[in-house]
């Protein structure tokens, strides 16, 4: 894991906190750089931009802690809030029970599922149409796994290290499919893929995501409320229909 830690930046949401509350705590808060329009890098500043960087901003103001961030692949995230090497992580990651034997999760704040793409014209469109296929997901995901608990041919599942990767995949025919987190499929589809790939099927397993912290952290409460108030002030609302347009009633 990296050791350089990058000062988080971003346009007006909440961080000019370091500069208002010299003592505030510096926390060290980690993403998986992969996962649009969560987080992503924006290619112009080198900064991280997405959903869960809005959020984060937004909840470190409101909990009264600084913020350094560092980006790693998704499968080191878990470990690394084990080990303690890191305090907090944010990065679609679903509330699970065997992850919160070894992590604290905050409430939920993004209700998920899991979707399959494919090629547009595809024949393929529901999960017993992947028996036998070649499917792309990610590594350390909750898509991995349901496909490798699902599937009873399960030899053509590859894990990926990023979305872009199994993308790419797909695009060029090296897999028959992907299985992943349902709002990066879509945005996918919506955008670099849109006319070339398709979400099909139903929506799997539905899931919450949380954001993730080190196992007894005295970070949770605070988080927590910070969470309800964005939620109560329209932070939330206006944080989510700037990155997936009109929010659900039930969200």
């Amino acid at each position: 894991m990296s050791t350089k830690w990058l000062k988080t930046l971003g346009a007006g949401l909440a961080l000019s906190v370091a500069a208002t509350s010299v003592s505030a705590e510096t926390l060290r808060v980690v993403t998986d750089p992969s996962f649009v329009p969560f987080e992503m890098m924006d290619q112009e500043t080198g900064e991280m931009i997405g959903f869960d960087m809005e959020i984060i901003a937004a909840v470190a103001e409101r909990a009264g802690f600084d913020y350094d961030l560092n980006t790693m692949d998704f499968n080191g995230i878990i470990p690394a809030l084990q080990t303690g090497n890191v305090d907090i992580a944010i990065a679609g990651i679903t509330i699970t029970e065997e992850r919160g034997e070894i992590v604290d999760f905050s409430d939920p704040y993004y209700d998920s599922g899991l979707r399959i793409l494919v090629r547009t014209g595809s024949d393929m469109d529901e999960m017993s149409d992947l028996e036998g296929k070649k499917i792309g997901s990610k590594i350390g995901s909750t898509s991995y796994d349901y496909l490798m608990k699902t599937l009873e041919d399960d030899d053509g599942v590859t894990p990926y290290p990023g979305s872009s990767d199994m993308y790419m995949a797909l695009m060029s025919r090296a897999i028959d499919a992907v299985f992943y987190d349902a709002p990066n499929v879509g945005y996918f589809a919506s955008t670099k893929g849109k006319g070339k790939v398709e979400v099909v099927g139903p929506l799997y397993e539905g899931q919450q995501y949380g954001i993730a912290l080190k196992k007894g952290s005295k970070w949770v409460g605070p988080v927590n409320e910070a969470l309800a108030e964005i939620k109560e002030d329209g932070t939330y609302k206006t944080i989510y229909e700037k990155w997936f347009g009109p929010m659900p009633e039930d969200q």
